[in-house]
């Protein structure tokens, strides 16, 4: 859906030029707040009817309250597969879009309900089970936030041990869990063409956005840092949804990676942009779906049913 837009046009894109979403359904997680509260907001303008899939039902009621349009409020804990297969399990319609929006940064070592390093838990581990689970019911897209900290450290997962076990920093954890997002991308796009599916999946980052992702560093000096760099550097919150929004509506390629068009793309308008050499590794993004389907207990069925 929408229309083709080369590198150009892309450099003038805004939410202006959201095709009409009417008649389209979409679920958002993540979206009480920041990068998913923006999304939500366009979408709903454009027409379409906007589930927020959300930890905190009352917060995730207070936002949607506050959006014109069509919405609804489910709950959805990312950290908790039984809540992801509880929120799978009660959708009976067809999904037009959902997008892999909600996701944790750089926090102290923790744990999901499940027992796993919190970071990869909730943004890979929890997305590729819902992702899953959804197939089913996915009519246009699935699109996942993704980050360029997967290019950060030794850019690689740790098969071995994606805990993390006596390795663990925040960074490293995070950067793990966004190169995750990337590989998974690429082979839900490898198993989708391969099933003969005509629902594509979609990578997105927002550049540097002032979110209050920032604000749960494990450090309190880089979060006196980021706070700092929120107000200097990044930009806002609504330019950031932008690639967001222009890989949900845009007519691009399937497992296409959308980010701002500026220096380092840290800021400016979403455009297509390069993964690293890892997030590119279709042995990897096997490996990591054979690993994650172990894990999940989610595995897949050719033609897109999961069981």
């Amino acid at each position: 859906m929408g229309e083709t837009t080369g590198a150009r046009g892309a450099r003038k894109w805004n939410v202006n030029r959201i095709p009409d979403q009417t008649g389209r359904t979409a679920v958002i997680t993540g979206a009480n707040s920041g990068l998913g509260l923006v999304t939500a907001e366009a979408l709903a303008r454009a027409g379409a009817h906007v589930v927020f899939a959300v930890r905190d039902e009352a917060r995730g009621g207070a936002a949607a309250a506050r959006v014109a349009g069509s919405t609804e409020v489910r709950r959805l804990d990312l950290a908790d597969l039984d809540s992801v297969r509880a929120f799978a399990a009660g959708w009976d319609r067809p999904l037009d879009l959902l997008i892999n929006n909600a996701g944790v940064m750089m926090l102290p070592q923790e744990r999901t309900a499940q027992g796993f390093e919190r970071q990869f838990g909730t943004n890979h581990l929890g997305h590729f089970a819902l992702t899953n689970l959804l197939l089913p019911h996915l009519t246009d897209r699935v699109v996942t936030l993704a980050s360029t900290a997967h290019r950060w450290g030794d850019q690689r997962i740790s098969f071995e041990d994606v805990n993390l076990r006596g390795r663990y920093t925040p960074t490293r954890a995070y950067a793990q869990s966004k190169l995750a997002n990337l590989l998974f991308t690429l082979e839900l796009q490898r198993r989708l063409t391969e099933a003969g599916s005509g629902v594509r999946a979609l990578a997105a980052h927002p550049g540097y956005a002032a979110t209050n992702l920032q604000s749960h560093h494990a450090s309190p000096l880089a979060r006196i840092g980021m706070a700092v760099a929120n107000r200097v550097v990044a930009q806002s919150d609504r330019a950031g949804a932008l690639p967001t929004l222009f890989a949900a509506t845009q007519d691009l390629p399937g497992a296409a990676y959308v980010g701002p068009d500026g220096l380092g793309e840290f800021r400016g308008a979403p455009t297509l942009v390069a993964r690293s050499a890892a997030a590119s590794d279709p042995e990897a993004a096997r490996r990591l779906w054979t690993l994650s389907e172990e894990l999940t207990g989610v595995e897949w069925k050719a033609g897109g049913g999961n069981g």
